[in-house]
């Protein structure tokens, strides 16, 4: 049982690896500008530095708190990622599920949602799991 979980934790950072990387690099721009990273479990967690600004310019009203690609998070500031971390986390589960196919999968549905008249934030499957998810651990 022990070994199963190992081969599907490993499958899992394989699947996520190409989203993962890109997390990284972004992440470590962030570092390099005076930003900050931890690992958490599974996850690399950034914030901070050029991170502050491109999460800002994120095309959501306001910018975003934070941005999970595959096993990295990429925050505004440290408090972000302690308040967004149980959000982001099902996002990470939601990578681990699609792989390669999630960010085409969130943004289709995001751009589906808004040719119908919905919110593509607020409406996206992705983000209702997450923050229903959210909702349920507290």
């Amino acid at each position: 049982m022990r070994m199963m979980r190992a081969v599907l934790l490993l499958l899992s950072m394989i699947w996520t690896l190409p989203w993962t990387a890109l997390g990284l690099v972004i992440g470590l721009v962030g570092v390099a500008t005076g930003g900050g990273a931890k690992r958490v479990g599974r996850v690399l967690e950034f914030h901070g530095g050029a991170l502050t600004w491109l999460l800002t310019c994120a095309p959501i009203a306001g910018g975003a708190c934070a941005l999970t690609l595959g096993h990295t998070v990429l925050a505004r500031t440290a408090g972000d990622l302690d308040r967004t971390r149980e959000h982001e986390l099902v996002h990470v589960a939601q990578y681990e599920r699609w792989g390669l196919l999630f960010v085409p999968a969130y943004l289709g549905c995001s751009v589906w949602l808004w040719l119908r008249g919905k919110h593509p934030y607020w409406d996206n499957p992705f983000e209702r799991e997450a923050y229903n998810r959210e909702f349920l651990n507290q």
